[in-house]
């Protein structure tokens, strides 16, 4: 029978000579460094790892060591990567961007739009944003409001970007891929949604419920409920708040905040009819100026992959070896490109910090169309 520790030993002593012979390798990578900061080469020559991938796989002794070989020298090769954007990064290579830090964001005597109407979430994250000193105004669309500031309009745009129950905001992802504008802020709001009538009305009187769909859906299980009532979709619940007012059906309800009933005069039919007691919804804010507060400690991204096997664990890599620590991933389709995919990442760190530095930089020379979405910090929830 084979001696287990005999195997380990020698194991042990393998280890220790790849470990010797991995760090040799990494000597001359940084000669390598050295050599393209001179130079102005890339760090990332595609060609030249697929062909030595390519001998080595042959090199090796049946086809599990062959795709063994593969993963391992892919990996070496990646942490070589990374080790020489280090080096070109602490040599002040190629780490310029247009990006302007600023002590604090101007938030005082601007325009900032929102979309929907007074009384909606939005409008409660754009003052719980804001200084008083503001002039404001509401747009019906999501597109709406980015043109705003896109045509200069606007100087901020404040936008739901994700929900704690019902999760992601679609159309705001694909419209900052759209619009060239950055996030310079974002704002977290407890959703705490009630039923809306008109005085007087009591629950048995109705039969049609409106709201966004959104907060339809986080309010499922109180629907499901009363299973004759109709839902209505509309743009926001603010919106759906205002209808009732204006239409004075008694049989009609909307789903919406406490302060939206009380603009538009309506009774509390029902409290406390979100299925999560922790509902939250965060807002960005929305800038056509790329710029960012020196305390700012949130990034987004988003990259699309080149077609092959690993690439996103590669890209994300960059993250980890760095320790950064990302607080997000999300994917989206690309429009005209069926299966394919472009991913949005959240991670904490700050434009000037020489890890954040480092990660961009793989991420810039590997990923495609990689884009700084904006650099931010988070408010506390109201």
């Amino acid at each position: 029978m084979i001696d287990l520790q005999e195997c380990r030993k020698e194991i042990d002593v393998i280890d220790k000579e790849i470990l010797r012979l991995f760090e040799k390798r990494m000597k001359v990578c940084e000669d390598v460094a050295e050599y393209k900061i001179h130079t102005g080469k890339q760090v990332l020559d595609p060609k030249r790892e697929q062909d030595k991938l390519d001998v080595l796989k042959n090199q090796a002794h049946g086809s599990f060591n062959s795709l063994g070989a593969q993963e391992l020298f892919q990996q070496i090769m990646a942490i070589s990567r990374k080790r020489q954007y280090q080096l070109l990064t602490k040599n002040g290579v190629g780490t310029e961007r247009n990006y302007k830090m600023v002590d604090e964001l101007p938030l005082k005597d601007v325009n900032v739009v929102f979309q929907g109407v007074e009384g909606a979430y939005s409008y409660a994250a754009m003052r719980a944003y804001f200084p008083e000193e503001i002039n404001s105004y509401h747009v019906k669309t999501f597109r709406a409001a980015m043109e705003e500031v896109a045509f200069g309009k606007a100087d901020y745009a404040v936008l739901p970007i994700e929900n704690s129950t019902e999760g992601i905001v679609t159309d705001i992802y694909d419209l900052l891929t759209e619009y060239q504008l950055y996030i310079v802020g974002e704002q977290g709001v407890r959703v705490q949604h009630v039923l809306l009538g008109l005085p007087g009305v009591t629950v048995d009187e109705i039969d049609t419920v409106y709201s966004h769909p959104q907060a339809l859906a986080q309010c499922k299980h109180y629907l499901e409920e009363h299973p004759s009532w109709k839902t209505v979709k509309a743009e926001n619940t603010a919106a759906s708040a205002k209808r009732i007012k204006e239409e004075q059906k008694r049989n009609q309800a909307a789903i919406a905040s406490r302060a939206a009933g009380e603009l538009y005069g309506l009774s509390i039919l029902a409290e406390n009819i979100c299925h999560n007691d922790q509902n939250v919804t965060r807002f960005i804010i929305v800038s056509s100026k790329p710029i960012y507060e020196k305390n700012a400690g949130k990034i987004s991204v988003c990259f699309e992959l080149p077609h092959a096997s690993g690439t996103l664990y590669h890209m994300l890599s960059h993250f980890i070896y760095n320790s950064l620590s990302m607080t997000k991933i999300e994917s989206r389709p690309i429009p005209g490109q069926n299966w394919k995919y472009r991913f949005f990442v959240d991670f904490e760190g700050n434009l000037e910090d020489p890890a954040v530095k480092n990660a961009l930089r793989g991420l810039e020379a590997e990923a495609i169309g990689v884009r700084v979405l904006g650099n931010y910090g988070q408010q506390e929830e109201i």
